[in-house]
């Protein structure tokens, strides 16, 4: 922010850009391994396509520089205060622009920092991105006003301090009253982490002893008291509903009289078959009671985006998969009450899983398969991610992974239980059914919009101001 101060809108943009590339190469280099590992690519064009991507989400970062510096330059550098709405503007843009891509969105940097995080429950992960940003503009502020000999250059540091101190306060005391641990009917929850590698899932022969594992840790997770079971993505290596193998679970389902949700590819027979990730739900008698099939699928990784025009990927092409997006936010029942799922990066999108807390989901579900990712900082970044979503909803969320992290988060956002990644795991813990709804969930991303509009009119102010 510094650096940006009074510069030229070009020179703005450069600056912020090499800013972006730094975050994003530290913080997605994960998917040159996943491209050359499992998108059919050689390694230089792995790197290639991960350069692409890092490039492509450093530029909101760059656009963010382009406006602060056209800011300070024209209305002076007291405008700098400004940067925080500039940012949040921009992420909320990355989030959503061509299907977004909200990955290690600067709010989640204070997921573990509870009394902080719990701002999410009033202003979502964009209200927690804003504190953050604010805290460095009142920063950057100071140190720009004393060189430039401005009065009361250490006011905004001084009011910023004393909101974080506020919130970290107010955060505090929400967390020891826990009012949500003790509302609603309680549940044990039992998390299935399979620990299949990919090449064993795409091995045909393998896939009645996947399956038998996945028995076996069912039976022993019921025996251990667990009253819902959690299968994660993907987990049934054949069409669940379709093949007979799968009575066995159905069986088990209805003898324990414990519902079970299943990760599985769904097929929908026509010309041409469509092909949906999805996940069913077994009631306590066994039978399908609903399913929900993913509706915000990964680009490059679940289908292609304008195949057409990304010709010269035809080996990435080639190795992905071709899905169908669903088209309804299913929720799922159980035990009498109704629960959301959530399919891999869904849970990193907080309007979706909003939408389910407002249709009336009481427990969050999540399932995925981060094999893909491999043993890098990928796995953690997205259970941090899950973590923020039973803050903003005040909703205990479960996560059931293929090869971790698996658990449990209280809706402070506290891991109740949790899973060592590449490992076999059953995680038992225990969870609520509520119905309380926080604010966030009442009114969105409001903190989000009212950055746009608040961007939009600062840069037409300096314009006319300019004019």
């Amino acid at each position: 922010m510094v650096a940006l101060v009074g510069q030229s809108t070009l020179r703005g943009f450069f600056l912020a850009l090499v800013s972006g590339i730094v975050y994003f190469t530290g913080t997605l280099y994960w998917v040159t391994n996943v491209m050359a590992a499992y998108g059919g690519l050689p390694v230089p064009g792995a790197i290639g396509v991960n350069a692409l991507l890092v490039l492509y989400q450093a530029s909101y970062v760059a656009f963010f520089g382009m406006m602060l510096a056209r800011l300070t330059r024209l209305g002076g550098g007291r405008l700098v205060l400004a940067a925080p709405l500039l940012w949040v503007a921009m992420e909320f843009a990355r989030a959503h622009f061509l299907s977004g891509f909200p990955w290690v969105l600067l709010g989640y940097s204070q997921a573990a920092v509870l009394p902080i995080a719990q701002l999410a429950s009033i202003a979502g992960v964009f209200g927690v991105s804003w504190l953050v940003a604010t805290i460095n503009a009142s920063v950057a502020f100071a140190l720009m006003a004393q060189t430039q000999k401005m009065r009361r250059p250490f006011t905004p540091m001084a009011v910023t301090f004393l909101l974080v101190i506020a919130i970290g306060v107010w955060g505090s005391v929400r967390i020891a009253r826990g009012a949500l641990l003790t509302a609603g009917e309680p549940v044990r929850v039992g998390l299935i982490q399979g620990n299949v590698s990919l090449e064993d899932k795409m091995d045909e022969r393998r896939s009645r002893g996947i399956y038998a594992s996945y028995l076996q840790m069912t039976r022993q997770a019921i025996f251990q008291g667990a009253q819902f079971v959690v299968w994660p993505e993907s987990a049934v290596p054949f069409y669940f509903e379709e093949d007979a193998a799968a009575v066995e679970l159905r069986r088990v389902a209805a003898e324990a009289r414990v519902p079970v949700l299943v990760g599985t590819d769904q097929i929908e027979r026509g010309r041409p078959p469509k092909y949906y990730n999805g996940a069913v739900m077994l009631d306590e008698s066994g039978v399908t009671a609903a399913s929900y099939q993913k509706m915000h699928l990964v680009p490059f990784g679940e289908y292609v985006p304008a195949r057409q025009l990304f010709f010269f990927m035809s080996r990435l092409v080639e190795a992905v998969s071709d899905f169908s997006a669903g088209t309804s936010p299913t929720l799922l029942p159980v035990r009498g009450h109704r629960v959301s799922v959530s399919i891999c990066y869904e849970v990193v999108y907080p309007d979706l899983v909003r939408r389910f807390v407002n249709d009336g989901a009481e427990l969050l579900t999540t399932i995925t398969n981060d094999a893909w990712f491999g043993p890098t900082s990928a796995p953690y970044q997205h259970f941090a991610q899950a973590s923020l979503r039973a803050v903003e909803n005040g909703r205990f969320l479960v996560r059931a992974a293929n090869t971790g992290v698996s658990g449990v988060v209280d809706p402070y956002g506290r891991v109740v239980q949790s899973s060592a990644i590449f490992e076999p795991a059953i995680v038992l813990g225990d969870a609520r059914f509520l119905a309380t709804r926080t604010i966030y969930s009442r009114i969105g991303d409001v903190v989000a919009f009212a950055a746009i509009a608040a961007t939009a009119l600062l840069l037409l102010l300096v314009r006319r101001r300019v004019q």
